[in-house]
């Protein structure tokens, strides 16, 4: 048998220990707010539209600079992370981040000045992919399943933060979720403190094991990553927004069933979460289809099967747009982990973070530019069109994939 497969079987046999676990602990819950952080606008674009007296295209474009700072930043936060470690890192980003959605709360009454603590959000919120992924590379044994924990908890923000958004609109306003949004932040730099690394042994092992690496895979990686980027950007953007205009039947039953007083943007914002819960059941799946198969392959088959769930979405409306949407998700979503995966095999260990710095400053930082793609589609030719501008994204996505596939077995 390869004895590269009685590795990856030997692997699924390792426990983590107590150290890995409060690692996994904070760095988990570190993507839950990263994503937390970033997810509370678009569930809130509408309301927040509403209370601005603004367009929608307008309005989304005040979450620009948080887009974009949260994507371009990643790669000298990630420098910053190899040089001066992870827990420094994630101390800035708890605590900057907090303080940023509190003003995002205080600043709300000016279009302005709420842009820029959305900026501020973006930056702070920046630091954890590159810090918090590579923390995770560097010292945790069972990197494909920690990344598939790490990527679950991802989830869990993309899943809480429309809900618990909508519900703090529905019972006290917009403010309160942003005032939400800096006290959870806080909770995180208790958490970090409890910690500790060991970088300094693992720059060393990872020196002995670093030679003949090529970066050309690596490379090629980061333009499929880049793609993929846009498609995730875009998608969470959208959707809450999408729900809300492209599910009437659903809230009509509901309203009937449950409640007279519910809102579209709170049943919007609930299958949002929804949604979401189920990319939770795909960022496990991705992680141990990782550790078991070829992650490469896995890479290809999870993106390919996004592809004709896009195009579907933009033909159809309430329930059957709920069940594509699952669908869509748990791909788009359930790949992260195998990409993760990939990006620590590809490169030296010493630069983890910096590697995962130029992964996210590519799919959040020009992923970010899908808002202004978005903004200019959805203007000129409907909400239903931005889905299918994003199947196309990744028809080229899984091109680039089959080239990389050629580039690894050439070599």
């Amino acid at each position: 048998m390869d004895n590269t497969l009685l590795l990856q079987i030997d692997k699924t046999k390792i426990k983590l220990n107590s150290r890995e676990r409060r690692i996994l602990l904070v760095t988990c819950f570190g993507h839950f707010m990263s994503h937390f952080n970033m997810l509370v606008f678009p569930a809130l674009l509408l309301p927040i539209t509403s209370y601005l007296h603004l367009s929608i295209a307008h309005t989304l474009g005040l979450s620009f600079w948080m887009y974009l700072l949260f994507g371009v930043t990643a790669l000298p936060w990630g420098v910053a992370a190899d040089k001066a470690g992870a827990k420094p890192l994630m101390l800035i980003f708890y605590a900057g981040a907090g303080l940023s959605g509190l003003s995002a709360a205080m600043w709300l009454d000016s279009p302005s000045l709420f842009a820029l603590a959305l900026a501020c959000l973006g930056l702070f919120s920046g630091i954890y992919h590159p810090t918090g992924l590579g923390l995770i590379s560097k010292e945790v044994e069972r990197v494909s399943l920690a990344m598939g924990y790490n990527g679950m908890f991802g989830n869990l923000g993309l899943a809480v933060a429309p809900l618990l958004a909508g519900l703090f609109n529905w019972l006290w306003g917009i403010k309160a979720a942003y005032v939400a949004v800096g006290l959870m932040n806080f909770i995180g730099l208790g958490l970090t403190l409890s910690i500790s690394t060991s970088s300094r042994h693992e720059l060393v092992r990872a020196q002995a094991q670093d030679h003949n690496r090529s970066l050309k895979p690596f490379l090629i990686l980061l333009a499929a990553m880049m793609l993929g980027g846009i498609a995730y950007r875009g998608a969470t953007v959208m959707l809450p927004a999408y729900f809300e205009l492209k599910t009437p039947a659903i809230f009509r039953l509901l309203s009937e069933t449950l409640s007279k007083s519910l809102s579209t943007n709170l049943v919007a914002t609930s299958i949002t979460s929804f949604i979401y819960l189920i990319g939770i059941i795909g960022q496990y799946t991705g992680g141990r289809i990782a550790e078991r198969y070829q992650p490469k392959y896995c890479y290809l088959i999870f993106h390919s099967a996004v592809i004709p769930t896009a195009f579907l979405i933009s033909l159809v409306s309430n329930i059957p747009l709920v069940g594509l949407t699952m669908i869509y998700f748990f791909f788009l979503l359930g790949m992260q982990p195998i990409e993760n995966t990939l990006v620590a095999s590809f490169t030296p260990k010493r630069f983890h973070h910096s590697a995962f710095g130029m992964k996210f400053i590519l799919t959040f930082g020009v992923g970010s530019l899908s808002v202004k793609m978005l903004e200019y589609i959805q203007g000129h030719w409907g909400i239903e069109s931005t889905f299918r501008c994003l199947g196309l994204v990744s028809v080229a996505l899984v091109i680039i994939i089959v080239v990389l596939l050629r580039v690894i077995r050439k070599r």
